[in-house]
């Protein structure tokens, strides 16, 4: 009877805990939208602390830190702002101008593109705007309405979510050090050192992916920009800030910037798009093979292969939001890796 009773005990405790499991697990994928912002968020915190840090200095002995926490996270936060301010009166004015003479002429090099499809023979005639929507599937008006609709509502909640990420990274720029605290309380004494090393071998490297992605932003706008502007690519100010903001997909946003400079070329001559293309070809070059080794490697710490695997299956999971975070996220599994390897090649001996 004991036995039976021990054995019943068991299956309910392994029901329970298996229907716990599932729980978990259920809640967790239901809320995947929200842990993805917070682990956004985390991420950014993470890489503005060594500033926070550099900006708030090393506590005194036996004195007072010189520069409080929220001033060291605030005086980011308005040099951000500010940063942005500036480029936007820089840049606004000639990008808002160069995006309404596009907008304007589009159906001017709209022809213009159609007329080439039609000399190299890849058209029969060129259609006016009346005819593309009579021989539009039936329907199309209505997918189109959703869609606009549908990417509204996707540009609402991404504006929500940004500002949700940067009040909840404040909060967790300020919490940093008592969160840390608390998690270390579950570490045992003998691993906290270890612990607390790869804690900041994780903030480093995720501070190196984010300062990483501005300066690539950065560079391969302003070449674009300056490269185009060269070259006579009309509206150069809209793609290269598409240039710009594309360097900061991996893979996939290089290509839609170099397509997108290609397109507008085209508007004006062949030859003015070969240039453009062999032009964004050699910057893509210079792109992969000096900025990113250099940066994501060196500072990051992150190999090649290791970066393709990531952005194969980050992308797979999550699109283009799972490959962008796929280099950080890379990163922070590497020093588990590497601590947990050392763990099992230096096993603690006790005395």
């Amino acid at each position: 009877m004991s036995a039976d009773r021990e054995f019943n005990r068991r299956m309910v405790r392994t029901v329970l805990t298996v229907a716990a499991v599932a729980v978990l697990l259920a809640t967790l994928w239901a809320a995947r939208e929200a842990l993805l912002l917070i682990y956004v968020s985390a991420l950014i915190a993470m890489g503005f602390s060594p500033i926070v840090r550099g900006i708030e200095r090393p506590r005194r002995a036996g004195g007072r830190q010189r520069v409080p926490r929220v001033f060291a996270i605030l005086v980011i936060y308005v040099a951000i702002v500010g940063v942005v301010v500036l480029l936007g009166f820089m840049i606004l004015p000639p990008l808002i101008d160069q995006a309404i003479a596009l907008w304007a002429n589009m159906p001017v090099y709209f022809n213009r593109f159609q007329n080439l499809l039609v000399k190299y023979g890849l058209q029969s005639r060129p259609l006016t705007l009346e005819e593309a929507v009579k021989s539009a599937p039936a329907g199309a008006g209505g997918d189109a309405a959703s869609a606009v609709l549908l990417a509204l509502w996707g540009l609402i909640g991404g504006v929500f979510g940004v500002i949700t990420i940067l009040i909840l990274s404040f909060y967790l720029l300020i919490e940093a050090e008592a969160l840390f605290n608390y998690v270390t309380r579950f570490v045992s004494a003998p691993r906290r050192t270890r612990f607390t090393t790869a804690s900041r071998e994780v903030v480093s490297k995720v501070s190196a992916w984010l300062r990483a992605q501005f300066i690539l932003a950065g560079v391969m706008g302003t070449f674009a920009a300056i490269g185009l502007a060269f070259l006579g690519e009309p509206y150069f100010y809209v793609v290269a800030l598409v240039a710009a903001i594309g360097e900061t997909i991996p893979i996939v946003g290089p290509i839609i910037g170099g397509v997108t400079a290609v397109l507008v070329a085209l508007t004006v001559s062949p030859k003015l798009a070969l240039m453009v293309g062999l032009y964004f070809l050699v910057l893509h070059q210079l792109e992969a093979n000096v900025l990113v080794p250099k940066i994501m490697e060196r500072r990051v710490g992150v190999s090649p292969v290791t970066v393709m695997a990531a952005l194969l299956i980050g992308g797979a999971l999550w699109g283009l939001i799972g490959a962008i975070l796929a280099i950080p996220t890379a990163a922070i599994l590497s020093v588990i890796v590497e601590e947990l390897t050392k763990e099992t090649d230096s096993p603690i001996i006790s005395a």
